[in-house]
C-alpha cells in the first residue's frame, strides 16, 4: 500500500483533475470562429459573441454532430467513474478511520479507487485528443470562413485528464511503501545484529 502523504497527494490531484474536467464540460469554448464577431460551440449550447452576447441551449439530440454526443457522453462517462474513484479511495486512504485493523484490505481498496481514476482520467485525455483531431481535420478542409478551432476548454480538459490520471497512479503506487518497508526491515535486522555482538563483547 502506498504511504500516507502519496495517497494524499493523489487524492489531490485526482480531485484537481475531476474538478477540471467538470469545468472543461460546461464551457462553451469548445470550438471557435471568427474575430470580430466570435461564435463558441460547446457540449451543451453555442454562443455568439458580438456587441451583445447570445447562448442557445442544443435541444435536440437528433441535431448535435457524432462528435459532439460522444464527446458528452465519454465525458460524463469519466465524470462518473472519478466520483466513484474518489469515495472509494477515501475508505481505502491510510489517513482515514474506514477499516480500521485491515491493513490489506484497506490496501486494494485504494488501488481499486485508483485504478478507477486512472480509467476516468485516460478517458477524458483520449476522446479530447480525438475532438481535437476532428476539428484540425475539419479545419483543413473546410473553407476558411466556416472553419472552426479548437478553445481553451481543450486545454482544461486535457489537464483534467493528466492530473486525474496521474492522481490515480499516485493511489495504486506500491513500491514505494514497500521500499520503506524494506528499510525499516532491514534497519531493524541490523540494530537486532548490532545488539547480538554487543552481547558478546
Amino acid at each position: 500500500m502506498a504511504s500516507s502523504p502519496l495517497q494524499l497527494l493523489g487524492f489531490i490531484l485526482a480531485l484537481i483533475g475531476a474538478l477540471s474536467t467538470v469545468t472543461a464540460t460546461i464551457m462553451v469554448e469548445w470550438k471557435m470562429h471568427g474575430h470580430s464577431h466570435r461564435i463558441y460551440e460547446g457540449l451543451w449550447m453555442t454562443c455568439s459573441v458580438g456587441h451583445r452576447t447570445t447562448c442557445e441551449f442544443h435541444n435536440s439530440l437528433i441535431k448535435l454532430s457524432d462528435q459532439v454526443q460522444i464527446t458528452r457522453g465519454i465525458l460524463l462517462l469519466s465524470l462518473f467513474l472519478s466520483a466513484v474513484g474518489l469515495m472509494v479511495s477515501t475508505i481505502g486512504m491510510k489517513c482515514t478511520r474506514f477499516m480500521e485493523g485491515r491493513a490489506n484490505a484497506k490496501g486494494a481498496v485504494a488501488r481499486i479507487g485508483g485504478i478507477m481514476l486512472m480509467a476516468a482520467g485516460l478517458m477524458t485525455f483520449i476522446i479530447t485528443t480525438l475532438y481535437v483531431k476532428k476539428v484540425v481535420a475539419d479545419f483543413h478542409h473546410a473553407h476558411h470562413l466556416h472553419s472552426f478551432e479548437f478553445g481553451n476548454a481543450v486545454f482544461v480538459s486535457w489537464a483534467g485528464g493528466f492530473l486525474t490520471t496521474f492522481g490515480g497512479a499516485f493511489l495504486t503506487c506500491q513500491r514505494c511503501s514497500r521500499s520503506s518497508s524494506s528499510r525499516s526491515i532491514n534497519s531493524n535486522a541490523m540494530l537486532q545484529s548490532n545488539k547480538s555482538n554487543s552481547n558478546y563483547v
